[in-house]
């Protein structure tokens, strides 16, 4: 039996070492040792052969357009609205692809494969959308790109954002998305999600909503998202996104509210990069970071991805697509520091985000697509401690991305020569 492809001699998550046949796009063999001929190896030794990374959340739209036409004074939410509503009559359909097709390159370089991106559809010109449908097609050989119809002015706060969005499903969008709390009322906001959510069930679709991003521990639209899930039978297609007013709520009514989430099934996407940066800018001290609950959510069994949300845009001014990075602050935020809470925080930008957006053919198991990345770490946990450099980068059965491990050569007085291995441990 010969290979297209063996990734030879790799650490998996699970610590067992083993080489991995790859055929085709598919994994075909994970052995602890293969000997048979392949077209290309990937030298994986000591390294950790990881499920490729997943962003469950993005504005791919906006990425990249920091500084146009302003920058975000204030740094929070509402002003980034406000500025990208100065942005979109400016926007063309080939600056849109161009801006996206560069990301997909950055993320394909860090081991990404998997974006859901929001695109806005309160533009009577769908113009993003169109773009963001032809880099879905371009990039689909090596990346998966799930778009959602994102009524960023509102579903009824914006005059023709009810028929564009429907417009846009009917092009060929994969997920239904929404904003109620950005609804004029809060009985606004409790009528999109109910009108989505059924528009959602009508289409056979998965719902993906910026549901309660705000501080107001009043916000009640996880709720309602929720109870919808369950009348409309829709449960395991649902998340809640951001979910920020948690973090205010009263504990009384969350210990109510997390069972809820539990029961309809419905999947809570954190954006901790970008929630600790946007919400409690309206406090003095203490000031609120804003990431919702996650450890309470896990207690309850609720499937939690975290997301990258934004870079280079009208709310966030960093980024780098490193899914590691949004990794590595959600463990800070959320203070999940035992072993067991970094691993879980490891599965939530890999294998838990890939669950929420319904990859179930990616996964590091013989027959699942071969769409892989190896770390320059020993385990996940120290992949997050050293938001670990990708040594190579296979995408559906392709090296697309690689480069050669960087060691450091320490010339110390009064100590022999040696090579550092960028601070991993000892016998790693």
């Amino acid at each position: 039996m010969s290979f297209d492809l063996i990734v030879k001699s790799g650490i998996l998550p699970d610590g067992r070492r083993a080489d991995i046949g790859i055929s085709g796009d598919k994994i075909a063999a994970i052995e602890p040792s293969i000997t048979a001929d392949a077209g290309e190896i990937v030298d994986a030794t000591d390294c950790l052969v990881s499920p490729p990374f997943v962003d469950p959340h993005f504005h791919m739209d906006a990425t990249l357009s920091y500084g146009m036409p302003r920058i975000n004074a204030s740094g929070t939410l509402l002003e980034g609205i406000a500025l990208w509503g100065e942005l979109k009559p400016l926007l063309t359909h080939e600056a849109v692809k161009e801006r996206a097709l560069a990301y997909c390159d950055w993320a394909v370089s860090m081991g990404l494969l998997a974006i859901r991106t929001h695109v806005d559809t309160c533009d009577d010109r769908l113009l993003a959308v169109e773009a963001l449908l032809e880099v879905k097609k371009q990039v689909a050989p090596y990346l998966d790109l799930q778009l959602v119809a994102f009524p960023q002015d509102g579903y009824f706060r914006d005059p023709t954002a009810k028929a564009n969005t429907i417009r846009a499903l009917d092009m060929g969008v994969d997920v239904v998305g929404g904003i109620p709390h950005f609804e004029r009322t809060m009985e606004d906001g409790r009528r999109s999600v109910t009108e989505l959510c059924e528009l959602a069930a009508d289409r056979g679709l998965m719902v993906d909503m910026h549901c309660d991003e705000s501080d107001d521990p009043l916000s009640r639209h996880i709720e309602q998202l929720a109870y919808e899930t369950q009348r409309l039978g829709l449960q395991g297609m649902v998340a809640g996104s951001h979910l920020t007013s948690m973090h205010s709520m009263d504990n009384y009514y969350v210990s109510k509210l997390l069972p809820l989430i539990a029961e309809a099934q419905v999947s809570a996407i954190p954006n901790p990069l970008i929630n600790i940066v946007l919400q409690g800018r309206h406090d003095t001290y203490p000031k609120r970071r804003g990431m919702t609950r996650v450890p309470e959510m896990l207690k309850h069994g609720i499937r939690v991805g975290f997301g990258q949300d934004c870079v280079l845009d009208p709310w966030y001014s960093l980024g780098t697509a490193d899914m590691l990075d949004v990794a590595f602050m959600a463990l800070h935020v959320a203070q999940m520091t035992s072993p067991a809470e970094m691993r879980r925080c490891f599965d939530m930008v890999t294998t838990s985000s890939a669950a929420i957006m319904g990859l179930d053919h990616l996964g590091l198991d013989v027959g699942k697509t071969a769409s892989i990345v190896v770390l320059d770490a020993g385990t996940p946990v120290e992949s997050i401690r050293l938001r670990a450099e990708r040594v190579a980068v296979i995408a559906k059965g392709k090296l697309v991305a690689s480069r050669p491990r960087r060691d450091m050569a320490l010339s110390l007085p009064g100590r022999p020569d040696r090579v550092h291995r960028r601070h991993r441990l000892p016998g790693t």
